[in-house]
């Protein structure tokens, strides 16, 4: 083959490899697009009236205006159904994680009899959905003595996120060297020395992949504190914003608004560890 093909061909493939990254590039703007698209809508939608909601729902609003905001924040319960979402998820993240670390560390570090049995038990988990056996559940929770109390979301929450948890947890774990742990333990250090002070710090990328999987999920979850929960000084922040359109049939804005502050806290966490988030979901592709 002479230079003139070759150089033919060489630009035929560059052609080829520049069209094939176009369509990617395209595709990915795309779907920021439709990503974004309710984001955007619902952030303006939070500075308008009824009438500019329905007469111009995609123009810019006047973003100085916070009479809704205001109005959500002094003359509803927004702040208790606030608090209250974030103490059922925070309580239920830090168990998760917690639990499920350690189960996965032990899992995916040491070797027994049954241990492939205990993984397939958690991840048996995945299969179940917990809405199949919202009776039962009922039934329980009633008998225990903690229906219409925050403790029983917690426990129904920790029991979803738990599979998820150590599936990812467990993957994690189970690629990290080995010569670490023989170091530390030629040191004298203790097994939970080595846990907390070598693999910890080395897991911490997944454990936000983790939090990040099961902390949306329940922010957002509806279904189960419309079962668990009456008192309106328990309720959380899907179920409480079901009480504006109630009360407030016809203002939209207003509750929007309750939309845009209740993503807001969400939002704010996944940037903030977002730097993390990549480094979990990357870890696994270079040596």
């Amino acid at each position: 083959m002479n230079t003139a093909s070759q150089s033919y061909y060489d630009r035929r493939g560059m052609l080829a490899t520049l069209g094939k990254d176009g369509l990617i590039q395209i595709i990915l703007i795309l779907n920021t697009v439709v990503m974004l698209a309710p984001i955007v809508i619902m952030l303006f939608a939070a500075f308008k009236t009824n009438a500019q909601i329905f007469q111009s729902p995609f123009s810019i609003p006047d973003f100085s205006n916070f009479a809704n905001i205001i109005r959500i924040w002094s003359q509803t319960n927004f702040l208790r159904y606030l608090l209250n979402s974030v103490i059922v998820t925070g309580a239920s993240i830090v168990v998760i994680l917690t639990l499920g670390t350690m189960a996965a560390y032990a899992v995916g570090r040491y070797k027994f009899r049954g241990s492939s049995f205990v993984l397939m038990f958690f991840l048996a988990g995945l299969t179940l959905p917990l809405k199949l056996a919202i009776i039962p559940l009922f039934i329980l929770m009633r008998d225990l003595g903690i229906l219409n109390t925050q403790l029983s979301l917690i426990v129904i929450y920790v029991a979803m996120g738990l599979p998820t948890t150590v599936f990812i947890m467990t993957g994690f774990i189970a690629t990290l060297p080995n010569e670490l742990e023989d170091a530390a333990r030629m040191d004298g250090a203790s097994e939970p020395r080595i846990m907390w002070s070598i693999m910890l710090p080395l897991v911490r990328p997944a454990m936000v992949i983790a939090g990040i999987q099961n902390v949306v999920p329940i922010w957002n979850d509806f279904f189960f504190p419309l079962i668990f929960i009456q008192k309106d000084n328990l309720k959380t922040l899907p179920q409480g914003l079901t009480t504006f359109m109630g009360e407030y049939t016809t203002d939209w804005g207003v509750l929007f608004a309750g939309l845009l502050l209740s993503s807001a806290p969400v939002i704010i966490v996944y940037i903030i560890l977002s730097r993390q988030f990549i480094n979990g979901m990357t870890a696994g592709a270079v040596k």
